[in-house]
């Protein structure tokens, strides 16, 4: 358990907050590319706290300003996007995506200080089929060479849920193997499979969801390592043999863990906060060798919703729960989709948890270690250094050691040792492809 001071720490994420210059440190994706077409309005954001405007200038190029004109502070997401910039149209001033105010057309010679004016401003970078943002100091680093975000679209399909919960119960869902075998519990794997395409584990024809079923309490390890932490999560498998998962914490607010594309991809969940006690929930599902089938992976996100991101099962309709259902379909009696699960799981602890009343348990050592990582970063910002994975050498930024699996193996297998070699092998690649 922690104490309150120490859960404060980790969960407060407003500009000045330990926690929350974190975050800043690392660009974060604000929106969906596709949420900011061509031609959009303006588009008020919140993230981290700070209320935002977000636009396409006439170029086509993102910018993220203070939804407060410097003026008299009315709101720039109703302004008209033109000359450069985003106009305010209660007196006209003219910002552009660094916050340089050009114009001042209600003043003498359109504002003979206006070059004094430094309206808030932060970098915008579209990549991966996002929007990013970094708002913290200094010069940005660079953006994370993820595998799932370089490649082609195709290979990718992205989802985001609005979550009313601080992003740190979220994300700590994320790295909790027991609950698999638990809260996402499926009677009928056949539907259940056929809903999301899950495909068969490496090594097996079964599904993952047979194997949690089967053992409930797994053997679980963790390692820090340069980007977070790794999980192992072994389970017995039948004579002779083991159930290998190996899911990962990522600094500072995300997961790699397997999903549905089997070993050739795997799910990353990016956990951005809009204030203290709501964030929105990313979901990159990714396929290395081949495109995804993007059409059935958007009507299976697209079940799962309302309007506006938002889920339909939800703390007011008590996540439609059905006893019945609980009986005969899954454990929980919440449908077949994970996303609501985990909803539940994580907004039911409350906006904040309050982790003084928590007893935590020998299978939470992957949460206990995260928190410890967390609590170091924040240490080394404090002491003038920058946290792990804020890279400035790109020889530096690729991530041969995040390795996600789902595989049988046989039960001789050191686990440790052979993704070890897997990540050498990546590694040499990599310098072979350099």
């Amino acid at each position: 358990m922690l104490d309150q001071e120490t859960n404060e720490l980790l969960t407060r994420v407003g500009s000045g907050t330990p926690m929350g210059e974190l975050l800043r440190c690392y660009w974060q994706p604000i929106v969906l590319s596709e949420e900011l077409p061509a031609g959009a309005p303006p588009k008020p954001v919140r993230i981290m706290g700070e209320d935002l405007v977000l636009f396409r200038d006439d170029q086509g190029r993102p910018g993220l300003l203070g939804i407060h004109c410097s003026h008299r502070g009315a709101d720039l997401s109703y302004g008209r996007v033109e000359d450069g910039g985003l106009r305010c149209i209660y007196h006209g001033w003219l910002y552009d995506i660094r916050g340089r105010c050009l114009d001042q057309p209600g003043e003498p010679d359109g504002g003979r200080n206006r070059d004094a004016i430094r309206h808030p401003a932060y970098p915008c970078r579209e990549y991966g089929d996002f929007i990013f943002a970094y708002m913290g100091r200094g010069e940005p680093p660079l953006l994370p060479a993820f595998e799932n975000l370089m490649g082609p679209s195709s290979h990718r399909f992205i989802r985001k849920y609005y979550q009313e919960c601080n992003f740190l119960q979220a994300n700590e869902g994320n790295i909790d193997p027991i609950h698999l075998s638990f809260l996402h519990g499926q009677f009928d794997e056949e539907y259940w499979a056929s809903r999301d395409r899950h495909l068969p584990i490496s090594g097996t024809e079964a599904t993952s969801m047979t194997m949690y079923k089967q053992d409930r309490v797994p053997t679980i390890e963790t390692e820090v390592t340069d980007f977070g932490v790794r999980i192992y999560t072994t389970r017995r498998a039948g004579e002779g043999k083991i159930y290998v998962r190996v899911s990962n914490f990522v600094l500072p607010s995300l997961c790699a863990v397997p999903g549905p594309m089997g070993p050739d991809g795997f799910n990353m969940n990016w956990h951005v906060p809009i204030d203290d006690e709501h964030h929105w929930k990313y979901m990159i599902t990714f396929r290395r060798g081949r495109p995804l089938d993007r059409e059935e992976h958007k009507k299976s996100f697209e079940a799962d919703l309302a309007s506006g991101f938002q889920l339909q099962r939800t703390l007011g309709n008590r996540y439609g729960q059905d006893r019945e259902e609980m009986t005969t379909r899954t454990f929980s009696g919440m449908g077949p989709s994970f996303v609501a699960h985990d909803a539940f799981a994580t907004e039911s602890q409350g906006p904040i948890e309050d982790r003084a009343r928590e007893h935590p348990g020998t299978s939470d050592q992957a949460i206990l270690a995260e928190r410890k990582l967390l609590l170091k970063a924040i240490r080394d910002i404090q002491d003038g250094r920058e946290p792990p994975l804020v890279f400035r050498d790109p020889a530096l930024n690729y991530f041969p050691g995040l390795i996600v699996l789902s595989e049988v193996l046989p039960s001789s297998t050191n686990v440790k040792e052979y993704v070890r070699e897997l990540t050498e092998g990546r590694r040499k690649k990599a310098v072979g492809d350099a």
